[in-house]
């Protein structure tokens, strides 16, 4: 049975997350499709990718599905875990990919959103960052993507409680672009990838690949390292 699909409007492609009854977990199934999909966008040529679950949903995902993580790792989520492929894929796509985010968003999921170059919410959304409840640490390029998208004390409130946020705390804190009702936001989401694709892809790629880059750009001693392995 299929758990994503991509669909394409023009130039626009949009993958959503169709496994509403198992709450959109990222399992190895859900990722390689949501890879599937962002492979048929960039063979497309898109100029811009809406990620999204299906409309009205409670829980836009609840995260890594925690049946597949490995038993005996010290890193759960070493570079090849699918969750790990698919941030990169999102962050290395070509084009800007355009979280759409309704309902709940849970601990890897929360990294996938904001691992998108815009993320445009409902009132109702909450994100939580939630392995401290599962007793893992969380992959240290995951901790990376939070902290390149929030400030470090909000990253630890999130990581060391486990609690959710409001929509609208987050977007105070500057991790959604915009808040918009239901009714209204596949419209919005829409007209901002309209707004994009006229201009110039080439120029945006690149401008993307830097912003990819300088944000990744973090020095690390061996001693480091290996404190973290």
């Amino acid at each position: 049975m299929s758990v994503a699909k991509v669909e394409f409007d023009g130039l626009l492609a949009v993958v959503t997350m169709t496994n509403s009854e198992k709450r959109n977990a990222l399992s190895e199934a859900m990722i390689g499709e949501i890879l599937a999909g962002l492979e048929q966008a960039r063979e497309a040529k898109a100029r811009t990718v809406i990620l999204r679950a299906e409309p009205g949903c409670k829980v836009w995902s609840a995260g890594h599905d925690v049946t597949e993580l490995p038993a005996a790792h010290r890193d759960p989520l070493g570079w090849s875990d699918p969750l790990r492929v698919v941030i990169r894929a999102i962050e290395e796509f070509p084009a800007p990919v355009i979280g759409l985010i309704e309902g709940g968003v849970w601990g890897g999921a929360c990294e996938m959103a904001l691992a998108c170059d815009m993320v445009i919410a409902t009132p109702d959304s909450t994100f939580a960052v939630t392995p401290a409840k599962l007793g893992i640490p969380y992959n240290v390029s995951g901790l990376l993507t939070f902290m390149n998208a929030m400030s470090i004390h909000v990253v630890r409130e999130m990581a060391f409680t486990a609690r959710p946020i409001t929509a609208e705390r987050a977007q105070l804190l500057g991790i959604i672009n915009h808040l918009v009702e239901p009714s209204e936001i596949t419209a919005f989401c829409i007209a901002m990838a309209r707004e994009i694709e006229v201009l110039a892809p080439m120029a945006i790629a690149v401008m993307k690949e830097e912003m990819r880059v300088l944000a990744s750009a973090h020095s690390i001693t061996p001693r480091m390292f290996e404190r973290v392995q």
